[in-house]
C-alpha cells in the first residue's frame, strides 16, 4: 500500500514536470493505475479485517476525490496537446 500511495503523487509530479503533454498524460494513467491498485489494496485490508467499515469508507472517498481530480487533470492535459 504504501508503493501505491507514494506512486500515485510521484506519477503527478513526473507528468507535470515533462515538456509535451502527451508525456505528462502518460505519466497521470499511471498514476491512475496506482490509484486503482491502492483501491484494491483497501479492500482486501478490510478483507483481512485490518480496520472497520467505517474506515474503509472514509479512504474510499478521498480515492474517489483523488481519482476525480486526477481526471480532470488528464483532461486538461487532452486539451493542450
Amino acid at each position: 500500500m504504501r508503493r501505491s500511495e507514494i506512486s500515485i503523487p510521484s506519477n503527478i509530479a513526473e507528468g507535470c514536470g515533462r515538456n509535451y503533454p502527451k508525456d505528462s498524460i502518460q505519466f497521470f494513467y499511471i498514476a491512475r493505475g496506482s490509484l486503482y491498485e491502492l483501491e484494491t489494496q483497501l479492500y482486501l485490508s478490510f478483507d483481512l479485517n485490518y480496520f472497520e467499515e467505517v474506515k474503509l469508507n472514509q479512504l474510499l472517498t478521498l480515492t474517489e476525490t483523488t481519482r476525480k481530480l486526477l481526471s480532470g487533470f488528464i483532461k486538461y492535459y487532452q486539451q493542450i496537446k
